[in-house]
């Protein structure tokens, strides 16, 4: 089977820590996308391309080439993304 490899690409991401001001980096992040980002306890909810999806604690927020945002669990993020 071919094997493939995925593009470097920069992104811009903010981890969700709950703590004071981190809900002010994420919807900063959000900008002018228009998604929706909505906090209930410590948990956060982001209207994606593929529907609401839930961020918790820990989990990174991602924005990608195209503007869109969208959560990333922290295990997964360690192995795609690398500090530049």
């Amino acid at each position: 089977m071919p094997k493939y490899r995925k593009k470097p690409v920069v992104i811009e991401a903010v981890q969700w820590t709950g703590k004071h001001g981190n809900l002010l980096e994420v919807t900063n992040l959000a900008g002018d996308t228009g998604r929706l980002v909505e906090k209930e306890g410590d948990t956060l909810f982001i209207q994606t391309l593929e529907g609401k999806m839930e961020a918790n604690i820990g989990d990174w927020i991602i924005k990608g080439v195209k503007g869109e945002v969208y959560p990333c669990k922290p295990d997964i993020f360690d192995m795609t993304y690398e500090p530049l």
